[in-house]
């Protein structure tokens, strides 16, 4: 396939000299070095290993939970109770 690609100047100096060196067209090189890209590329996106959060055992709960939001805004009352009791 034939497409046409901008390369920056120093880039363009860099892989003429490189295919020079190397006895290839600069085709090969840049389809070489593209794919050598791509296989990072690839590498860098594999997910790692999945996390798993360790669980235990906590026994039964000490206090009914069913009225959660009661027993929250009770405990939030004392507080202020004794916010306001250390302010005198």
């Amino acid at each position: 396939m034939r497409t046409t690609v901008r390369i920056d100047d120093d880039l363009m100096r860099d892989l003429n000299e490189r295919a020079r060196q190397e006895g290839l067209s600069l085709t090969k090189l840049i389809n070489r070095v593209l794919r050598q890209g791509m296989g990072a590329l690839r590498q860098a996106a594999k997910p790692g290993r999945l996390y798993r959060e360790k669980t235990f055992r906590m026994g039964q709960p000490r206090v009914d939970l069913t009225k959660a939001l009661a027993l929250a805004a009770s405990l939030e009352d004392s507080e202020v109770r004794e916010k306001l009791a250390r302010r005198k």
